[in-house]
């Protein structure tokens, strides 16, 4: 981050835009994260042995109906080879029935920015430290970089291809703060928008990431040039729990 002339942050249209949608962004939220599959239904994530055969369906035994299975794919940190590993989801899960709400901040149009995409030749990696890896990272494609002005200051931020859309993962002083302004510690997620050139970055619609619902996820974390110097107070803050409740 350098210091620089600060640029207009976004046009008119793109900020009615924003706002008209907001309401909308915000009901579709709470709703996905209580639906079957949704980050409050997750109760387990088991990553099987090599020659372990165990399928989704097997998972599913002595389960009640309101669970399901899934697979997924990683690579082992240690040997680097691919590990598959087993998901259980409940419908009915306890984080479900204690779910509350998830706290956000008011619509702020200074929150919406209108950014330059840069793309870069080949499959750029930039390794993302994971909440449970204990320290080691993982290399995860950042096909550009995304650079825009703010209050003086140059941003240059690095977002990941996550399935074809780019996911920035971010960190400002509002992390794990006291107070009414306070956000998830770990840092944020927000997926950009972009046609070519032109990157659209709504804060407002920054969300708590999937391991703020239930500890069987393992999120990335911000590296150091996605982290705010000030505090960005637009978007989700943490989630709610109904009378202490943990999840």
């Amino acid at each position: 981050m350098t210091e620089t002339s600060s640029a207009p942050l976004a046009s008119a249209s793109t900020i009615d835009e924003a706002r008209a949608g907001h309401q909308a962004w915000r009901d579709a939220r709470l709703s996905s994260v209580v639906s079957a599959t949704g980050n409050l239904s997750l109760i387990e994530t088991r990553w099987l042995q090599p020659g372990d055969e165990t399928t989704a369906q097997d998972a599913l035994a002595g389960q009640p109906e309101t669970v399901t299975a899934t697979e997924l794919t990683r690579t082992n940190l240690d040997t680097g080879q691919p590990e598959r590993g087993i998901r259980l989801w409940d419908a009915n899960s306890p984080a479900i029935q204690a779910f509350e709400t998830v706290t956000a901040f008011p619509f702020d149009p200074d929150w919406v920015i209108e950014a330059t995409f840069t793309p870069v030749d080949g499959a750029r990696t930039v390794p993302f430290e994971h909440i449970r890896d204990n320290g080691g990272t993982r290399d995860l494609v950042v096909p550009g970089d995304i650079t825009f002005s703010k209050d003086g200051v140059s941003y240059s931020l690095s977002a990941f291809d996550d399935d074809g859309t780019l996911l920035l993962v971010f960190g400002d002083p509002t992390n794990g703060a006291d107070g009414a302004n306070g956000t998830y510690g770990s840092g944020r997620f927000l997926f950009v928008q972009h046609d070519g050139e032109k990157a659209i970055l709504d804060f407002n619609r920054a969300f708590v990431p999937p391991c703020g619902f239930s500890d069987q996820y393992n999120c990335p974390l911000p590296p150091r040039n996605n982290r705010f110097d000030i505090p960005v107070e637009a978007g989700e803050k943490i989630v709610v729990f109904r009378d202490g409740a943990a999840h």
